[in-house]
């Protein structure tokens, strides 16, 4: 595996955990996440709106 693969996979890793976190803090705060953050996830922005709280 050369180096660029390896710093795309590392660099990858940190994009989607970044996504991650700023996602889950935007629902805790009650909050709509970002689209791009949502897609870094793999979830459409559309069906994310049609998910309902339950509590």
């Amino acid at each position: 595996m050369s180096n660029r693969k390896i710093f795309s996979a590392i660099g990858d890793f940190f994009t989607v955990f970044g996504s991650a976190v700023a996602a889950s803090r935007a629902v805790e705060a009650g909050r709509r996440p970002r689209a791009d953050d949502l897609r870094n996830l793999g979830v459409e922005p559309a069906a994310f709106d049609r998910i309902g709280r339950r509590f």
